[in-house]
């Protein structure tokens, strides 16, 4: 068991979504604004690869912060998630994206450390927070908070039913706390990131439990 933890976060678990998105998750408003935008856009029924490529445009773009996201034109969203290669679903998620800006500064000026003070540091009340913002469903939330875990600690351990799927694949406990236990807290969202990743994509699992013999 030990040497597919260790094989699973020397590949699949790497990096975090946020890590290859580039930027890393902190209790800082702009990495915590990123952090909503990239899982709003990887809600979507859409390749991982490319709603992280079109998150990159967007901060690129200058939709970095809430404030940055609601100066940018409805159009220039578009054209950045165009860059990014996120086209099926460009005009409909560069109008949320404007409308996920706009809540998160006339509700928290900007700021999600203040939604977790909100919430009263309670990961169920912080998921209920975040399905207010559109395009943010469980799913969203539940990516939010599996990466989020990297900067907020009372969160942890942060292991849904989506991680427990790959953890089910890769033949390690399907107990969220027994699953917890198998990496220090520090990795687990990298540890959340990796088991997700064996869970959309079962040739990658299988090749990470062969690679473990």
């Amino acid at each position: 068991m030990d040497d597919v933890v260790e094989e699973l976060l020397r590949d699949a678990g790497s990096e975090t979504y946020a890590r290859q998105a580039g930027f890393a998750v902190k209790d800082q408003p702009a990495a915590l604004f990123k952090l909503l935008v990239l899982a709003n856009l990887l809600s979507a029924r859409i390749n991982a690869d490319i709603a992280v490529a079109a998150a990159r445009e967007l901060y690129a773009a200058g939709g970095g912060t809430a404030r940055g996201m609601r100066d940018l034109t409805w159009q220039q969203r578009v054209d950045a998630l165009g860059r990014g290669h996120y086209r099926r679903y460009d005009e409909s998620t560069a109008t949320r994206l404007g409308e996920c800006a706009d809540l998160a500064l006339d509700t928290y000026r900007g700021d999600l450390r203040r939604l977790a003070d909100a919430a009263g540091a309670d990961a169920r009340r912080v998921r209920e927070l975040l399905q207010e913002f559109p395009g943010i469903g469980p799913t969203g939330a539940d990516i939010f908070c599996r990466e989020a875990q990297a900067a907020w600690p009372w969160l942890r351990p942060y292991l849904d039913d989506l991680t427990l799927k790959g953890a089910d694949r890769l033949g390690l406990p399907t107990d969220q706390k027994r699953l917890a236990r198998q990496v220090p807290d520090d990795d687990l969202a990298r540890f959340a990131a990796g088991l997700v990743r064996a869970a959309h994509d079962k040739k990658l699992a299988d090749r990470l439990v062969k690679a473990a013999r």
